[in-house]
């Protein structure tokens, strides 16, 4: 896989399952809400976040994006990354979408979760 890290800090936000989905929460270039019956989830930059009232957010973690447009039909591709992260003790959070895939991983972790990556035989471009 061909993967870029993308240059944005994100966070991630857990609110009510019966909140509205706020107006800060649709910032940025990629953002991710995702309602269930037990949250309101959301993905998106650090800088958008209001400076006080969210009282549940996970800060620093960085994007890693597979490029280009997975078709349906393959299999495996999320588990080829988070396969070797895991086996370094790497958490992600992980996006897909209706074209690829997307894997937060905190910003400590970055470093060497792009050697695990490279190492299990993905490259990296730049943006």
């Amino acid at each position: 896989m061909n993967l870029v890290i993308l240059d944005t800090i994100f966070s991630i936000v857990k609110l009510s399952a019966a909140d509205t989905i706020p107006s800060w929460a649709i910032c940025g270039e990629l953002f991710s809400i995702t309602r269930t019956g037990e949250e309101l989830s959301i993905v998106c930059p650090s800088s958008c976040l209001p400076e006080t009232g969210i009282k549940d957010v996970e800060n620093n973690w960085k994007c890693i994006k597979v490029e280009g447009v997975l078709d349906f039909g393959l299999t495996g591709i999320l588990a080829s990354l988070a396969n070797p992260l895991a086996e370094h003790n790497i958490s992600i959070f992980a996006i897909s979408t209706f074209n690829t895939d997307y894997l937060l991983i905190k910003i400590h972790s970055l470093e060497k979760a792009k050697s695990v990556l490279e190492i299990a035989g993905h490259s990296f471009n730049s943006l």
